[in-house]
């Protein structure tokens, strides 16, 4: 248990953060499986409307500590890569 005055506030902050990240995380998975089930139903329009939403999201998130820079690169590639084969598929 923390004693020192300093130590109990890190232990608040953290709290706070992690509930921000887990929101901020749960928010992103929300978002690639709407873009993921839009391209399951071959609906390419839904599909370039629920990606760019889900790139802003990433984008916001990579600019904190949520995640870092490169995941969320990784992460927008592939759907991208995802996104363009459903594009050449229909």
């Amino acid at each position: 248990m923390a004693n020192s005055a300093s130590a109990k506030k890190r232990i608040r902050q953290n709290t706070v953060r992690r509930a921000q990240n887990v929101a901020r995380k749960s928010a992103i998975k929300t978002q690639i499986r709407k873009f993921e089930d839009a391209l399951r139903a071959h609906d390419v329009a839904t599909a370039e409307t629920e990606y760019r939403k889900v790139t802003k999201i990433l984008d916001q998130a990579s600019s904190t500590s949520t995640m870092h820079k490169n995941t969320a690169a990784r992460k927008k590639s592939r759907l991208a890569h995802k996104l363009n084969a459903a594009k050449t598929a229909s």
